[in-house]
């Protein structure tokens, strides 16, 4: 698993999957501290995810998405769907992604959705199961995404064509 360089890539506009506030009480008051879930991609099988803090919510979603940007990573991707059903795993979180037909459009909760359209991914179904978290969800759909088989390397290690890996 290679990282990509992201100056080589067409990115799309970042997706802020959520901003999370925390206060520190202080004796002069209360404190806030911003934390931005970020997401980038180019809608072409390469995904990054990142997570920003600051002490404005503009300055997190920048950060996160610089972060995101040191992430990306590489998913195979068939036809607008992923080649194989897949269940992804982070914390008590666990989501179990679907191949769908094409027409389907994308079948996921919000957090899930983002992270699939930045990918590029338009037919899917998916579930959710475990724990809603929605920072432990995304992660988790990232490894589901990490884990996918590419089709023609299974072929080429099974020294078998393309048409007998969907067989």
């Amino acid at each position: 698993m290679a990282i990509i360089n992201p100056g080589e890539l067409d990115l799309r506009e970042e997706s802020v999957i959520k901003i999370n506030r925390t206060a520190k009480v202080t004796s002069r008051g209360k404190r806030f501290r911003f934390s931005a879930l970020v997401v980038v991609g180019d809608g072409n099988g390469h995904i990054g995810l990142g997570l920003g803090k600051a002490n404005e919510v503009i300055t997190a979603i920048n950060k996160g998405k610089e972060i995101a940007k040191r992430s990306i990573i590489k998913v195979s991707i068939i036809n607008g769907t992923i080649p194989h059903s897949i269940i992804g795993k982070h914390g008590s979180s666990r989501i179990f992604l679907k191949p769908a037909a094409p027409g389907t459009g994308i079948i996921a909760g919000a957090s899930v959705r983002l992270v699939l359209e930045q990918v590029g991914v338009n037919n899917i179904l998916t579930k959710r199961q475990g724990s809603k978290n929605i920072m432990n969800l995304v992660r988790a759909t990232l490894n589901a995404l990490i884990g996918l088989k590419d089709a023609v390397k299974i072929a080429n290690k099974r020294g078998i064509t393309i048409q007998k890996v969907f067989n």
